[in-house]
């Protein structure tokens, strides 16, 4: 025994770190940096896990720099319904736009990708989780129209819970309308590439999101009407292995390819090079 004894130590404070520094992989468990998972697309170095990727973050991954002109940006929702539940609907979103900075879950505009001109509009799953409110579908369907009287190809980014119940029917509507808006862009022979990531769910999947003239999906997305537990519970039928994800729905038709983060910008560059290639006149 030595002759001097270590002391007890003893402390009620906890360890705590600071916030907003580090996140954990709901994939693989690995504690990343903020700061390394940003300058990564937000894409887990250890197993490739897509995480949720804000908006402007994104659009700064995919356009020529300065390219980016926003439209609509000051085009803000309203509570049409005086919808009341725990909050109304009017304190969420202003809780919303404080905490991302955003107007609303969508930002549209032009930009150039490559050199190549383009409507984009991209969903931000950090406002109301990318809900489909009237904004969200009036912002789309004017930039779809702005690029077909331009003779413009679109390409939308969607991530999305689906209708925004705030609106009731109002919400609803705008699936119509956004896909209306894609039936006159396509008459003009124009392209349209949706991508899709996760998740994908609900009213947007059943509209424009799913509508592409290809159809373009992160690794592992889970793009669907309804949840799996929903569906399960409605049909009490078990699911097959890997219901709902990317990669199932490529093999059955409606996910044409699935694209690696990192690779999108140049994938979207090929594809609307290709299908935008001037036609000789017969």
């Amino acid at each position: 025994m030595g002759i001097f004894s270590r002391p007890s130590f003893y402390s009620d404070k906890k360890r705590e770190l600071p916030t907003g520094l580090w996140q954990k992989c709901p994939a693989c468990s690995e504690l990343i940096h903020n700061l390394e998972l940003q300058q990564n697309f937000r894409v887990c170095p250890r197993c490739d896990h897509h995480f949720v990727q804000p908006a402007l973050e994104r659009i700064e991954m995919l356009v020529d720099e300065g390219s980016f002109e926003e439209q609509d940006a000051n085009m803000i929702s309203v509570d049409t319904l005086k919808f009341m539940g725990q909050a109304s609907y009017t304190e969420r979103l202003k809780s919303y736009q404080k905490k991302t900075g955003l107007k609303d879950a969508v930002i549209t505009g032009f930009c150039s990708m490559e050199g190549l001109r383009l409507g984009l509009a991209v969903m931000d799953f950090n406002f109301i989780a990318a809900t489909m409110g009237s904004v969200v579908g009036e912002k789309l369907t004017r930039l779809i129209e702005r690029s077909t009287a331009a003779s413009l190809p679109v390409v939308i980014v969607s991530a999305s819970g689906g209708a925004r119940m705030y609106e009731g029917a109002i919400s609803l509507m705008q699936m119509a309308k956004t896909c209306g808006a894609l039936s006159r862009h396509s008459i003009q022979r124009l392209p349209y590439i949706s991508v899709m990531t996760h998740p994908t769910t609900g009213g947007v999947s059943a509209s424009f999101a799913t509508v592409g003239d290809i159809n373009l999906a992160e690794p592992r997305a889970m793009i669907g009407f309804a949840g799996p537990r929903v569906i399960k519970e409605t049909t009490h039928q078990d699911l097959p292995h890997g219901f709902q994800t990317a990669e199932f729905l490529r093999d059955r038709g409606l996910v044409d390819q699935i694209v690696h983060r990192k690779q999108m910008r140049e994938t979207l560059h090929k594809l609307l090079k290709y299908l935008t290639v001037a036609k000789p006149e017969r």
